[in-house]
């Protein structure tokens, strides 16, 4: 099952395991625009062929702009078998108004 966590909450669980991997499925555009460090890029519409690029043992947080994309690509990669998958609510707006305010917000 694929859970919705705050930015917050995966800092935290990124701080006390360091295996989680922060997928980041927006358009180059907008990681250009603003990105977060650590993160792994690959565009929504590349991840069913990239997907092997991802550590499918490790815990894998999914983000977009606001979280719906995420949720969509979460929700694959779950069905493709990675385990422990969760999308971040909000997505990097949230993390923009939530962890740091000195990220650009679009």
């Amino acid at each position: 099952m694929v859970e919705d966590i705050s930015p917050a909450e995966f800092v935290r669980r990124r701080e006390s395991d360091s295996r989680w991997q922060l997928l980041d499925v927006r358009e180059p555009w907008e990681v250009e625009t603003v990105s977060i460090a650590g993160s792994v890029f690959i565009p929504m519409a590349e991840v069913p062929a990239r997907r092997a690029e991802l550590d499918k043992h490790c815990p894998t947080a999914v983000l977009c702009h606001s979280g719906g994309r995420s949720r969509r690509v979460a929700e694959f990669l779950f069905a493709a078998g990675y385990t422990q998958v969760a999308n971040i609510a909000g997505g990097v707006d949230a993390w923009a108004q939530d962890l740091d305010c000195t990220l650009p917000r679009y």
